[in-house]
């Protein structure tokens, strides 16, 4: 009797400046154990940002008659080029049509961070990389997240979304 392997596809979506940063084991005896164990990851950056300043986003605003300013802004005002609302920013080449990628999801993927501009302005792929090199379980690194956020806002609203496996399928 063989046993049959179900292939499951993920499907990110995304606009403007959120990133999904996926967690991947080294090998695939690794998955489930991570969860509450300590097993070094790799952090897979699975988005790219829709910044104004970038060439393929700067020509369909500038097709639009948007003017992209020396400070890397749209019309000296919007950073990026992809967006919900923002509809003042529409005539200028601005839209809500995301980038869509997909991935077979394996054995070694753990977890997903997605997060806004704010908290990879805050931490940065470096230090989310450092965590996942660091073994950290997934309670760990959120907590990690959530008490490291160095926030400068009171309070602080920088947001973040951990995702993860469960060990059972």
């Amino acid at each position: 009797m063989t046993e049959e392997m179900t292939v499951m596809e993920v499907f990110i979506a995304n606009i403007g400046d959120a990133k999904a940063v996926l967690a991947r084991s080294s090998t695939p005896s690794e998955m489930g154990n991570h969860i509450e164990t300590c097993n070094p990851l790799k952090g897979i950056l699975l988005t790219r940002e829709h910044k104004a300043i970038y060439p393929q986003e700067r020509s369909r605003s500038q097709k639009s008659g948007g003017v992209i300013s020396s400070n890397g802004r749209l019309q000296g005002r919007l950073d990026v080029s992809r967006a919900f609302g923002d509809r003042q920013f529409n005539k200028f080449g601005v839209t809500a049509t995301p980038d869509i990628h997909a991935f077979e999801l394996t054995e070694r993927e753990n977890f997903m961070i997605l997060g806004c501009h704010g908290l990879w302005e805050v931490f940065g792929p470096r230090f989310v990389q450092k965590l996942f090199k660091e073994g950290l379980p997934v309670s760990s690194i959120s907590c990690r997240l959530v008490k490291e956020r160095r926030c400068k806002e009171k309070p602080c609203t920088k947001s973040k979304e951990l995702y993860y496996r469960s060990s059972t399928r």
